[in-house]
């Protein structure tokens, strides 16, 4: 077992206006502003995901009642990602398009709020594990995704390489029950998934044969907030050598 901690920090700030009067030039001009600010982007009207995924980045499908999903990469490892609740696959396009170009297959979905997380990510798994050319697969999840890919790991049983948590409050049974690769990726500070629940399903999964937890220390950071953070780049670089080491 290994207890990466990661110690980073970011910036930000802020801008803020007053009353005073502030000299300006033609270049500084809102007429000059409004006539180099690019149009918005029209929404895709063909096959697509969300409004984020078309047919330029993968194979469009549908599953359960209709919902969109998409396979992108053409690689024999293949990686199914369920997403949060009230999340969509939108945010989690950074991972996606980090693992297409290390050669791996994503498929992401919208998902059906009828239908059990752990039953909709056994279902992706099989619906990915068909696809020519896919040998194994990862789950990766975040929130209530990774709680569910767990337990949807054991299902499926020896296609699945490995599980990715991120954000994940996992049951102790289910970790305990877990004969492949887990890394969890968190907070320390999350209300859910945070550094307390990941230590304790470490602790767990004690069949598992690489088990790793990454802590963010101080941060309150959840699910695919991490890949839009200052912290993304060392979230998606641990993913993929995880994946790498893994793959087979």
């Amino acid at each position: 077992m290994a207890l990466l901690t990661m110690g980073l920090t970011g910036c930000g700030g802020t801008v803020g206006t007053g009353t005073t009067a502030v000299r300006t030039t033609a270049a500084e001009s809102p007429a000059h502003v409004s006539e180099t600010t690019p149009a918005p982007s029209a929404p895709p009207t063909g096959p697509n995901v969300s409004g984020c995924f078309t047919e330029q980045d993968g194979k469009i499908f549908t599953h359960v009642r209709g919902l969109p999903g998409v396979i992108a990469g053409d690689g024999p490892v293949g990686v199914v990602i369920s997403y949060e609740r009230r999340g969509t696959v939108c945010s989690w396009r950074p991972l996606s398009d980090r693992l297409v170009a290390a050669g791996y297959r994503v498929l992401l979905y919208a998902r059906d709020a009828g239908l059990l997380p752990e039953d909709g990510a056994v279902a992706m798994g099989k619906r990915l594990a068909k696809e020519k050319g896919v040998e194994r697969l990862f789950l990766v999840g975040g929130s209530i995704g990774a709680t569910a890919s767990v337990p949807a790991a054991e299902r499926l049983g020896a296609e699945v390489a490995g599980v990715v948590a991120l954000s994940g409050e996992i049951d102790e049974g289910d970790a305990a029950a877990l004969t492949v690769p887990l890394l969890q990726i968190g907070s320390e500070h999350d209300s859910y998934g945070g550094a307390e629940s990941m230590r304790a399903a470490e602790a767990a999964a004690t069949r598992s044969p690489d088990n790793q937890v990454l802590v963010i220390p101080g941060e309150s950071l959840h699910a695919s907030a991490l890949l839009g953070s200052p912290y993304s780049a060392k979230v998606l670089d641990a993913v993929v050598a995880f994946m790498d080491r893994h793959k087979g």
